[in-house]
């Protein structure tokens, strides 16, 4: 009798290692199309960024990675967008200080940042810089410093809405400058009115003031990267200049829905950091004044966190609390 048992407990402990192993949602996905949200309009940094991996990942995962684009409201649109999918074929690929800096700029924000993006690739950093115009005949951030304290509250500034205001006014704060804002609908014109000397600084990214800067008509003062990129090595960083308090990095990921497991945010992860990190990728990206930063889960984590870390350094030196 217990030899029948053994024998009939060794047959179904055989059977049950023959059978082959359930695959892990990472292995099984995507099984249809993936989608990419950008917060910005076709022919944005990010987009450009976006579409380019979207093109590599078509070619390897034998799916369709779409790129949605969904401007508006600060990011706000996307982000409503991103979250009511509820789907783990449905991303969000932008810049994260879009985000970080929401919970000091808005009443109502429709996320969870904690909950509802998770980390997956880091990218690339969007770079920002800082110009005046050429005819001010300022060479140096320490000089537009020193002018803007000569002249206070009669400079005007025109400014990216989010997290390139905040450090900005997060600037302006710490060497004592007041500055008149001047909103725009369209940040592009503000290169040629700062061309034509009728704004005396702007903060954005390098690629809006390059043209500019290209044809002589304004002077790039400083990049905001922890250091200098490949593109323009002529230009030191806001800390080599000594204001550290501009130092910010324009961070662009992926992020997943709330609830995607690790080991599926890994897989894409790493897809995307290999792509991200591919010499040709990486020359598109420079071209159009993005540094490439490829990493994983990890990597993006940490970055958003030392981002949002200096956001608060920031808020608390203006005296500025979360509005939620």
């Amino acid at each position: 009798m217990h030899r029948l048992v053994f024998k009939t407990l060794a047959f179904g402990l055989l059977f049950f290692l023959a059978l082959p192993a359930s695959p892990s949602p990472g292995q099984t996905w995507p099984q249809r199309t993936v989608k990419f949200i950008v917060p910005f309009g076709p022919g944005a940094g990010a987009d450009i960024g976006a579409r380019m991996v979207a093109e590599r990942l078509t070619m390897q995962w034998g799916k369709p990675v779409v790129v949605e684009n969904r401007p508006g409201a600060d990011g706000l649109v996307a982000a409503a967008a991103f979250v009511s999918a509820a789907d783990d074929h449905t991303l969000l690929f932008g810049p994260a200080g879009s985000y970080t800096v929401h919970p000091y700029l808005h009443d109502k924000i429709p996320y969870d940042f904690d909950r509802d993006f998770l980390p997956i690739a880091r990218v690339s950093n969007t770079i920002l810089a800082l110009g005046v115009p050429a005819s001010a005949n300022i060479a140096a951030l320490k000089d537009f410093v020193a002018h803007a304290r000569s002249n206070p509250g009669r400079l005007n500034a025109a400014l990216v809405p989010g997290i390139t205001e905040f450090v900005f006014d997060g600037f302006a704060n710490s060497a004592g400058l007041s500055f008149t804002k001047v909103p725009y609908r369209d940040i592009v014109q503000a290169a040629t009115d700062l061309g034509e000397g009728r704004v005396d600084v702007m903060m954005s990214s390098y690629a809006i003031l390059q043209p500019q800067s290209q044809a002589g008509r304004i002077k790039v003062l400083a990049v905001t990267s922890h250091e200098r990129v490949s593109f323009a090595p002529d230009i030191p960083t806001a800390v080599e200049a000594g204001f550290p308090a501009l130092e910010v990095d324009g961070l662009v990921g992926v992020f997943g829905p709330a609830g995607m497991p690790l080991a599926l945010r890994a897989r894409i992860g790493a897809d995307v950091k290999t792509i991200a990190g591919d010499p040709a990728i990486a020359a598109r990206l420079s071209a159009t004044a993005q540094a490439p930063n490829p990493g994983g889960p990890e990597e993006l984590a940490a970055s958003v966190k030392q981002q949002r870390d200096k956001i608060t350094t920031i808020a608390q030196s203006l005296g500025i609390k979360p509005r939620q």
